[in-house]
C-alpha cells in the first residue's frame, strides 16, 4: 500500500495553496509562510527545554497555534477560496505584551546592546528571535505586492520583543551574566 504522505505534486517546484491553485515553492507567499514555520519549529525547540516553566511553555504552544493559523492565512489568495484573516490578532498581541511587560518586570534592567547566548535555554530563544524577525520580513516583502493583515506584520513584531526578554529572563533565572556588546 503506497503512504499518504507523498504525493509527487511537488516534484516539478510547485505546491498548492489553500484552495488548490499550484505556486512556485520559491515565491515570496511561500516563503513568508515556509518561514513562519521554520519559526514554529524553532519554538517547538524552546518550548521543549526540560526545566521550562509551565506557563511559559503554554505561551510558546498558544503561540505556535496562532502561527499555524498565521501559516493557512499567507498560504491564501486574497479574495480566492482560502482562508480569510486571522481573527483575533490584535488581542493576540495584547495578550504577548502582558506577557512581556511580566517577563521584564522579573528581569534586571540592562544598558547594553545584549549578544545572543548565555545559557542554552537563553541561546535558543535569541536564534527564535531571529527567525522570527526573518519570517516578519518575508510577511513585509508580501505585503508590499500583496494584501496582508497589518496585525500580522504587528504580531511578529511583538514576538521578537517576547523572545528578546524571554532569553533574558532564561539567563537571570539561570544566574547567567548577560552576554553584553563591547566595541572593537
Amino acid at each position: 500500500m503506497k503512504s499518504c504522505l507523498y504525493t509527487g505534486g511537488g516534484d516539478d517546484g510547485t505546491t498548492s495553496l489553500v484552495g488548490g491553485e499550484r505556486e512556485r515553492k520559491d515565491c515570496i507567499r511561500l516563503e513568508a509562510y515556509g518561514t513562519v514555520d521554520e519559526f514554529s519549529s524553532f519554538l517547538g525547540v524552546v518550548a521543549a527545554w526540560p526545566d521550562l516553566e509551565p506557563a511559559i511553555r503554554a505561551e510558546l504552544q498558544k503561540v505556535q497555534n496562532r502561527l499555524f493559523d498565521i501559516g493557512g492565512y499567507l498560504a491564501s489568495r486574497p479574495g480566492g477560496t482560502g482562508l480569510p484573516p486571522v481573527a483575533g490578532l490584535a488581542e493576540s498581541c495584547d495578550e504577548v505584551e502582558s506577557w512581556i511587560d511580566a517577563l521584564d518586570e522579573a528581569t534586571p534592567k540592562i544598558r547594553a546592546f545584549v549578544l545572543p547566548g548565555g545559557c542554552q535555554a537563553a541561546a535558543h530563544a535569541h536564534v527564535a528571535r531571529t527567525v522570527c524577525r526573518r519570517a516578519e520580513r518575508r510577511i513585509v516583502s508580501l505585503a508590499a505586492v500583496e494584501d496582508v493583515d497589518p496585525e500580522v506584520r504587528r504580531y511578529f513584531n511583538r514576538l521578537s520583543d517576547y523572545l528578546f526578554i524571554l532569553a533574558r529572563y532564561f539567563n537571570h533565572r539561570a544566574g547567567v551574566a548577560e552576554i553584553v556588546w563591547t566595541r572593537g
